[in-house]
Order: structure tokens, then sequence, then C-alpha cells
């Protein structure tokens, strides 16, 4: 069952694990283009996708599993960077995926893509990070209190979603409307969503994207770094560092842009992956 979302791009699923896995795609012939979410769900990336799609590309924005509109349901196991990367090459087993993948990754989505890329998970030939968790910068304080087993069963759904709505908001920096705001959090109104993404951020740990910083540096393949420098969970500081130490990375800064840039500049970040994944 496919459903359309807006112009070319569809919301469609196909099994795995026995769950449907639901993504927004822009159906045609292009190179895939792996598109990884964090704390968020595949909404991020719809802002950019029908521009990917116009420059020939394949964009497969996937709900990792328990989120968005994805079935199943994550624990602290499943929900550690190393399963959803696996997941993840399952997934793109599950669509037929061969050969070299390019990847870009989102908030937690980045420390996926990453692990990916240095474990070979996949074959991934353009790794983009977008307003990324990179080295120790995550995670941030207001889901890191869901790493105490304490905070998370003693909270209610009003306040889980109380806690989201803020930092939505936040991320959305001057995109921020009322309706798009209840769109984002639209996901959350389910209880085995709301679990999924507190075993997720109760497995979040920076020891898997400062572990691979020494792979990282070795590593030939493009990097392409898009950041929002308004970012009050990822700062800026985090992608000049990488950008600095990391080889063949190039940094594009998104000017009065927060968490969420894609909501805040969809032309110019679209322009930029379009650029980076088709050179």
């Amino acid at each position: 069952m496919s459903e359309i979302i807006e112009s070319t791009v569809l919301r469609t699923e196909v099994l795995v694990d026995g769950e449907p896995a639901s993504y927004l795609t822009v159906e045609q012939d292009g190179p895939a283009v792996l598109l990884l979410h964090g704390t968020y769900w595949s909404r991020v990336w719809l802002p950019v996708m029908d521009r990917l799609g116009a420059a020939g590309l394949r964009p497969i924005a996937v709900d990792l599993p328990g989120l968005g509109r994805s079935g199943g349901e994550l624990t602290l196991e499943t929900g550690a960077v190393p399963a959803l990367a696996d997941w993840v090459a399952r997934f793109a087993a599950a669509l037929g995926l061969s050969g070299p993948v390019a990847v870009a990754g989102h908030d937690i989505g980045g420390a996926v893509a990453q692990h990916l890329l240095v474990h070979d998970r996949l074959e991934v030939s353009r790794l983009a990070l977008v307003n990324s968790v990179t080295y120790d910068s995550w995670p941030v304080s207001s889901v890191a209190r869901f790493r105490d087993p304490a905070a998370v069963a003693a909270i209610t759904a009003d306040e889980l979603l109380s806690a989201r709505r803020r930092a939505v908001t936040e991320a959305l920096a001057g995109a921020a409307s009322e309706q798009l705001i209840t769109d984002y959090l639209d996901p959350w109104t389910d209880a085995r969503v709301r679990r999924s993404w507190m075993a997720m951020v109760g497995a979040a740990d920076n020891r898997y994207t400062r572990e691979a910083v020494p792979a990282l540096r070795r590593d030939t393949t493009p990097k392409l770094l898009v950041w929002g420098e308004d970012d009050g969970f990822q700062k800026v500081a985090y992608a000049e560092r990488f950008a600095a130490e990391i080889p063949h990375t190039t940094l594009v800064r998104i000017p009065d842009a927060g968490h969420i840039p894609t909501e805040n500049a969809p032309v110019r970040i679209a322009r930029a992956l379009a650029d980076f994944f088709t050179a």
C-alpha cells in the first residue's frame, strides 16, 4: 500500500523481520540515497525529497522500527546504534539495494550512518551528516534523563508529549508553526512509539561515535556536513571539529537554521545534498 504525501513523494512499506518498515520515497530508477532519522522520524527529510528526486536520485527516508509509521517496538538492546545499523542493512536488503549506497543521517541517525560506514554494514559510497551527533556531543540533556529507568517509569504520556513539544519547537526554529509542530508530534500519540522512542534514547551512548573516529580518520569515502548554525542541540563547533579532523569532509553551514534545518532552508540543503550525491 502506497500513500502520496506531496507531489512526487510516496509513503510505502516493506517487511523487515516480519514487521512493516515504512518509508518515504520518490519512485524512480536513479541512484538510491538512504536517509536516516534520529530522535524524530522520516518527516525531517520530507522538505528536500522532491528536489532530490528532481536531481535524478531515489531518496528513501525510512522510519526506524517502532518509530514514525513503522511497525515493531524497540528495546534498550535493539535501540542501540549497532542494532539499528544492522536493521538498516536488513532494510536495504529487503529493498534489493545492491552495490554502493549513499547514506545521509540526521541526529542519532548520523551515528547509525557512521556505524554503517566504519563497520562495513553497508557498502557506503558517500556519507552526509545533517546536524548529526558526533564525538561526545550526545545524548543532550533533554533526552539524557531517559537513561534513568526510574525517570522512564515515572513519566506520563502527557509529560512526554509536552517534553517533545518543547524539543520540536526549538528544533524547528523559525519554521515552527502550530500545524508543523502537531505534524511532527503525531507519532508520539501512539504508546508503542513512545516506548520505542524512550528505548532508543535510553540506549543513547556516545561511545559509538567516539570509537568511530579512528576509522573515520583513515576512511577515504567522501563526506558532507550540512549544519544549521543556530542548533542548540548539536552545536556547529562539533561540525567544525569534524571537518578539520576527518579527511575528505566538506562543511556547508546554513545560517538562521536550527536542529532540523531541512525545514528552515530546504532549497539550499536539497541542492547541497543533490550536488554531493550526484558528483
